[in-house]
């Protein structure tokens, strides 16, 4: 008996921390590094983030800031997926929670939904993503992506009636920009989950774990 209620605490224990992780909670594994323990290309990185986009290095950059030459490279290439793709941003920001969802990736979440309800997503469609439903509602060209995001995440493979609808609404170069919106911050998502990145100070979780 004694033995039975310690494997079932032992089981409850690990279900806690599973869980844990899988929101995106836990011990930040690399916060912040001070100032004065940066390497030269640490800074120099952290000065090209300030001139490229006037911001001071949080959220993705601080883990990547361990490897300041992936940073900078995964910066340009998000200023252009983020800031000059072939979709709208009412299309890149659906795909880019559509991403932070399907890895539970709290801080990405939170740092666009609101983004995306100001490029003209519908609140309701951005609710339904954050519950892990279809989105509703959604346009002709939002179902198009969604459908090519949902058989990328689950087939690894795009279906040709799908590729055929995603073609006639946004175009080859549509479909290859979203591609790389799907990979892009879904390489920041991973890198998050890894490092158990935090979020701002005083701001909760805001998605649950997915089955």
């Amino acid at each position: 008996m004694k033995h039975q209620l310690f494997v079932l605490g032992r089981l409850a224990i690990l279900t806690i921390t599973f869980g844990t992780a899988r929101l995106g909670l836990g011990q930040d594994r690399m916060p912040a590094i001070p100032e004065q323990s940066m390497a030269p290309s640490q800074l120099a990185a952290i000065e090209e983030l300030r001139r490229a986009r006037g911001i001071e290095v949080r959220g993705p950059w601080i883990p990547l800031l361990r490897s300041p030459e992936l940073m900078n490279r995964a910066r340009t290439m998000g200023d252009y997926l983020r800031y000059g793709s072939a979709l709208p941003p009412r299309l890149s920001e659906f795909l880019i929670l559509l991403t932070a969802r399907a890895w539970t990736q709290q801080y990405e979440w939170q740092a666009h939904r609101d983004v995306a309800v100001e490029a003209g997503i519908d609140a309701r469609t951005v609710e339904a993503i954050a519950a892990g439903r279809v989105p509703e509602p959604m346009d002709d060209e939002q179902a198009a992506l969604h459908a090519l995001f949902t058989e990328l995440h689950h087939d690894r493979a795009v279906s040709d009636t799908t590729y055929e609808r995603a073609l006639s609404l946004v175009g080859e170069r549509g479909i290859v920009d979203a591609v790389g919106i799907i990979g892009y911050y879904t390489l920041l998502a991973m890198v998050m989950n890894t490092a158990r990145t935090a979020l701002p100070a005083g701001a909760e979780p805001e998605l649950e774990s997915l089955p």
